[in-house]
């Protein structure tokens, strides 16, 4: 048994060998009983559940990324809670709550759904924007005209890919791309645009024809269906 030093006060060491030896400045884990239910931190729930394929600050990901206002200021709070909670059939998003076969308690779902917003969205309403959830009436054919004034400069004719400056634009005309992405998630990224990768939103010029005019609610439910129309019979 080593002693403590003779210039170190004996109820000091004994102070310190209780605290758990926890030097000061160290991140602590989040206080729980131990029981993964009772995890109610968003970031820890965020890191272990879905960093993995959303990122690990919500961008660059496999799957959607979540760091992105523009998504979570037009996406429904209940819309989230429902996604985390069922899953996207038809692709790899599996469903987190217990109900449904997840990992995670409701609570947990509704900490997630809330806590995205509150890390990465701004407050606000927005009313110029198209609606986020998937509207009837597309016409694929509009939607071409649509893609080769707003899109085709970057994804190239029939979207087979394309460049952005020096920077090579992966093809969206492209069966396993389109098997792996909802309906749903096309008219997302429609909207939105990809800001971690540099694809412009709905209304914004960059990288688009001087002659480039805000996407409507029209024309983005007529790229979603020019797009859909672009599925392999298999997979829809």
């Amino acid at each position: 048994m080593t002693l403590a030093p003779k210039w170190v006060p004996v109820w000091l060491a004994i102070a310190f060998l209780a605290s758990g030896c926890n030097p000061p400045g160290k991140p602590t884990l989040p206080q729980t009983s131990g029981r993964p239910e009772d995890l109610k931190d968003f970031d820890a729930l965020y890191s272990s559940n879905c960093a993995a394929c959303h990122g690990k600050d919500g961008t660059l990901g496999p799957a959607p990324p979540l760091n992105d206002p523009l998504f979570l200021r037009i996406v429904p709070d209940a819309e989230l809670v429902r996604v985390i909670t069922e899953g996207r059939a038809g692709t790899p998003m599996a469903p987190f709550d217990h109900s449904k076969g997840g990992p995670l308690t409701t609570a947990q779902v509704k900490i997630l759904a809330a806590g995205l917003k509150t890390k990465w969205g701004t407050p606000g309403v927005m009313t110029d924007v198209p609606g986020y959830a998937l509207a009837p009436g597309g016409n694929s054919e509009d939607g071409m005209m649509t893609f080769m004034m707003a899109c085709a400069s970057c994804h190239g004719e029939n979207g087979k890919g394309g460049k952005s400056g020096e920077q090579r634009v992966g093809a969206i005309n492209d069966p396993a791309y389109l098997a792996l992405s909802s309906n749903q998630a096309l008219r997302r990224y429609i909207i939105t645009g990809r800001p971690d990768l540099g694809m412009p939103s709905y209304n914004e010029k960059t990288n688009r024809p001087h002659n480039f005019k805000t996407l409507t609610a029209q024309d983005v439910a007529d790229l979603t269906s020019l797009l859909d129309s672009w599925r392999s019979p298999a997979t829809k």
